[in-house]
């Protein structure tokens, strides 16, 4: 997902999230933003003082794959190889506007 959806997404969460702790779940604005973003999964946590701690998070539409992601995995890559495509990557923005 890109830049801008990603922003979209994480806007909704948030609000999903205020919802939420506000006890509005049933509401139909939950609701919605629950729709919108797709909620499907499993996740713990833990409520202590106003404090909310994620222990876990599962999910069946979940794109991470750590096989795919991790150089740790791969094992041939070494961090400083990332360096030709950190150096360019803000070109990209650039170029496309």
């Amino acid at each position: 997902i890109d830049r801008e959806a990603r922003k979209i997404k994480q806007g909704l969460g948030l609000k999903f999230a205020e919802l939420v702790c506000t006890g509005f779940w049933h509401s139909p604005e939950c609701e919605f933003v629950h729709h919108c973003i797709g909620v499907e999964g499993k996740v713990q946590v833990s409520i202590l003082k106003g404090q909310v701690y994620i222990l876990s998070r599962e999910s069946p539409l979940s794109l991470y794959n750590e096989e795919l992601v991790s150089i740790n995995v791969q094992g041939e890559c070494e961090p400083i190889d990332a360096a030709g495509f950190i150096n360019i990557s803000p070109l990209s923005k650039v170029t496309a506007e």
